[in-house]
């Protein structure tokens, strides 16, 4: 048997061909997600525990009160370094600090640290590797990273600007250094001062944030542990080397288990949508091959072991096709790290080889189990005969019967999770739409009758002969043509549905940006760093002529009438011209008078109105306020506060608040030239970055942006996928359909016009799958927008025509180009062999 079903593939390999490459592309996602998930864990668990093995134990402060970071004093470090057993204890400082390229633009990507050089009797620090000069000793010299010299041209002797909250002053580089991951995060920058100048920057003088520990020669670090334990102070904590290399890998490998189950969900969709094209070939094959079937039924062969052959048939296709995907899919992770991290190792696991090559075997036997069955059903005797046509589809057959309920159930269950509230809803959407897909692509042989009739006019007006038998041969077999369709209808349902929620949270966000926020400059530390604005930050910019602004200072814990509260401190004269309240009832002018003003959402959920005092308490201090406004709000917004305060009531209770971020108008609006003279005002610190309204509108969406790409980019392999399906259903039936090709060529119909009429078969096919699968996405895009619509005020559908008919015009290119090989095949069919044929 096994004989007889290689000899199969082998004398079926051209028409194997499009469903091997189909697994094999599935395989390939499988593989090359695996491959690069764990390339990644492992770089990144790598990259987070180098230089932890020097590290004895490392002695950190508790969080202090408020959430801020507390310190260590100098005279801890010279107390742990007298213990028995310690060769070195090292203080260590780390803060924000930027560094400015040589045109004034901040140097890096999302972390930029600051920390102290620490040399020891050598004139060296473990932590750092340099390569060129050598670690800052003087006030004005500091060091940096080799990836940010490297990216702003930096060498030693060259001066360059760094900014913190303390300001931004230029320094003499004096050496470029590389480092492990207990300092430096991937892509960040890191500018070392020393030890005095790093404690006046980034902390305050005789402090530190954690200090480093080393273990003399033969030291036990878990003894170690104890003896540093019991010299420590209250309020601090130890930990052994080990184990916080063991805590930054589990965080540094998170980001990347997320991205590898998001391509691995991908690659689900792409086997998925390839079940179709395999099952569809075999149903083909299968119906092709009935008499052979049928002879080997009649010469002895039982049910169980012809059964048994077509089976090893498609293992032998598929376990072929993995162990090709599994080569190409490592190499296209290889790829990918060579473009992230070129130095990082390839990691290919057993896991991932047993995994790939069980998905690319089991997938065609499970997609040909149902035709093998259905074959299997027909007697020796009948299949001997003359081959009997597929049934068309019945509207009151059983499967029908149960799509239509799936779709009724599925769509009911959809809008009910789209009109419900709570955290179960997007759950229910999600069931509810399997079942709708589902039963629709049990309904597509149904509906491609009256499809196809609908367009019959169309295509006879513009082609009357091709058109017309087109139409014919589209629905001769409406099951082959409903699972050919299916396969680009889940792929573009779900672009269509990112589409649609993509559009939506864009406008949403660009509304808000453009409603909310009517300054012309919002200053904000740079790179979303820790640098802490100050009230104070704001007095230079008020000197500016023409200048509005207002700080926005945000106090934590408070509790105003027993529910915990977030103030946020403005200048009550300048507010109103800085940000837009949308007053529903009381007016925005009593901020002056010591009033506040509350969000509507927050107000209508504790039963607040307009006049009521509530007590107000803050760390042992008590008092009352009056509410003086309410001012329409979304939750969501990261522009208007949920309480709008005065600064002097903020000040109160807080004296150090935290400033979220100040707003600054001049006279003209925004332009260079104003731009020029904040920046300047602000000390020409890279530290602090200034955006305008077009800036905030651009970084609020370009995340949405950028994913949405991404995830069209991943489904694109779905689409080739289904486009493989469109040419294999054709080119299988350009083989069964060789006969009626060639009396067509007989009766007078040219070469061009047999290429034409496949042509418009696959348009017709991809037209069918294009508009079922945007119906669906559209509508899967509604339900899961509308249950943003109770947390996210102001969103709405956003139904985005464009590029719905990008998607359609993309599918409908995919299905031309997928037929040009079924078509020349067929334009070349021979007539005289064709129609003597049996």
């Amino acid at each position: 048997m096994f004989r007889t079903a290689l000899r199969n593939v082998l004398a079926h390999k051209a028409r194997l061909l499009m469903t091997a490459f189909a697994v094999m592309l599935g395989v390939t996602f499988v593989a090359g997600s695996l491959v690069y998930g764990d390339s990644q864990n492992q770089a990144a668990t790598a990259r987070a525990t180098d230089g932890y093995q020097r590290i004895a134990v490392n002695v950190a402060a508790d969080t202090a009160p408020g959430g801020r970071p507390a310190t260590l004093e100098a005279r801890t470090v010279a107390t742990l370094a007298g213990i028995d057993g310690v060769a070195a204890a090292t203080g260590r400082i780390e803060g924000f600090a930027a560094v400015a390229g040589r045109d004034g633009t901040l140097l890096g990507q999302e972390t930029h640290l600051g920390a102290n050089f620490v040399p020891a009797s050598d004139g060296t620090d473990p932590a750092y590797r340099f390569t060129e000069g050598s670690g800052p000793t003087g006030e004005g010299t500091i060091a940096l990273d080799e990836t940010t010299a490297a990216l702003g041209g930096y060498h030693v002797g060259d001066t360059v600007r760094v900014g913190s909250d303390r300001g931004a002053s230029s320094y003499t580089l004096s050496g470029v250094f590389r480092t492990d991951g207990t300092k430096l995060p991937a892509g960040g920058s890191l500018t070392l001062f020393n030890d005095a100048t790093a404690q006046r920057l980034l902390l305050t003088p005789g402090h530190y944030h954690s200090i480093e520990i080393t273990a003399r020669p033969g030291a036990d670090a878990t003894a170690l542990l104890e003896a540093v334990k019991s010299a420590l102070p209250p309020g601090t904590s130890a930990v052994t080397g080990a184990r916080l290399a063991q805590i930054k890998a589990n965080v540094a490998t998170s980001g990347s288990s997320t991205m590898s189950q998001i391509l691995l969900g991908f690659a689900a969709v792409a086997l998925f949508v390839a079940t179709f094209l395999i099952s569809n070939t075999f149903t083909m094959l299968i119906a092709r091959r009935t008499r052979e079937l049928a002879l080997l039924r009649a010469v002895g062969a039982t049910r169980k072991q012809v059964r048994r052959i077509l089976l090893t048939e498609s293992l032998l296709v598929g376990l072929a096709s993995s162990v090709v995907g599994l080569a190409v899919g490592t190499g296209v992770a290889a790829l990918l790290r060579k473009l992230s991290a070129p130095a990082a190792p390839l990691v290919l696991t057993p896991t991932t080889v047993i995994v790939s090559i069980l998905v690319g075997t089991l997938l065609p036997a499970l997609s040909a189990w149902l035709p093998i069955r259905r074959a299997m059903a027909i007697a020796p005797v009948a299949a001997l005969g003359a081959a009997e046509p597929v049934p068309p589809a019945r509207t009151g057959s059983l499967r029908t019967g149960l799509s239509a309920a799936l779709v009724l159930t599925g769509v009911s269950t959809t809008v009910y999770g789209a009109l419900s509230e709570g955290e179960d809803a997007r759950t229910v959407i999600g069931l509810g739409a399997l079942l709708a897909l589902t039963g629709t692509i049990g309904l597509i042989p149904l509906l491609s009758r009256p499809y196809v009739a609908s367009l019959r006019p169309l295509l006879t007006r513009l082609a009357p002969v091709h058109g017309h038998l087109a139409a014919g041969n589209t629905v001769r077999d409406p099951r082959r043509t409903g699972a050919t369709a299916a396969a680009l209808a889940i792929a573009l349902t779900l672009a269509s549905g990112l589409s649609v929620l993509g559009a939506s949270a864009a406008q949403y966000l660009d509304r808000a940006t453009t409603h909310d926020f009517v300054a012309d400059y919002q200053i904000k530390p740079a790179g979303g760093g820790s640098l802490r604005l100050t009230p104070a930050t704001a007095t230079p910019l008020e000197k500016l002529p023409g200048a509005v602004v207002s700080p926005l200072d945000q106090s934590t814990e408070y509790r105003l009438a027993g529910r915990e509260s977030v103030l946020t401190g403005v200048d009550p004269a300048t507010i109103g011209r800085l940000l837009r309240y949308d007053v529903v009832a009381g007016s925005l002018d009593r901020l002056t008078a010591g009033q506040i003003a509350v969000a509507d959402y927050k107000a209508d959920a504790a039963g607040w109105r307009v006049g009521q005092t509530l007590p107000l308490e803050r760390g042992g201090k008590n008092g009352s306020v009056t509410i003086g406004a309410i001012y329409h709000a979304d939750p969501q917004s990261n522009l208007l506060p949920s309480i709008t305060a005065p600064h002097s009531l903020v000040a109160r209770y807080d004296a150090t608040p935290y400033t979220a971020a100040l707003l600054v108008s001049t006279d003209g609006g925004p332009t260079p030239a104003a731009r020029a003279r904040i920046v300047q005002a602000l000390g020409d610190n890279p530290a602090l970055a200034v955006h305008d309204q077009a800036d905030i509108r651009s970084q609020d969406s370009r995340g949405i942006g950028d994913q949405l790409n991404v995830f069209y980019a991943l489904l694109s392999m779905a689409l080739v996928i289904a486009a493989l399906g469109i040419a294999n259903t054709l080119a299988m039936s350009v083989l069964e359909r060789r006969k009626e090709i060639g009396t067509l060529r007989a009766l007078g119909l040219d070469r061009a016009g047999v290429a034409r009429m496949i042509r418009l078969e696959a348009l017709l096919v991809g037209a069918l799958g294009a508009l079922l699968g945007t119906t669906m996405g559209v509508f899967l895009g509604w339900a899961l927008g509308h249950t943003l619509q109770e947390s996210v005020v102001g969103y709405e559908l956003v139904v985005p025509w464009g590029r719905l008919a990008l998607g359609v015009l993309i599918a409908m290119t995919g299905a031309l180009l997928a037929s040009v090989w079924p078509a020349r095949n067929a334009a070349r069919v021979d007539i005289p062999t064709a129609t003597t044929s049996p």
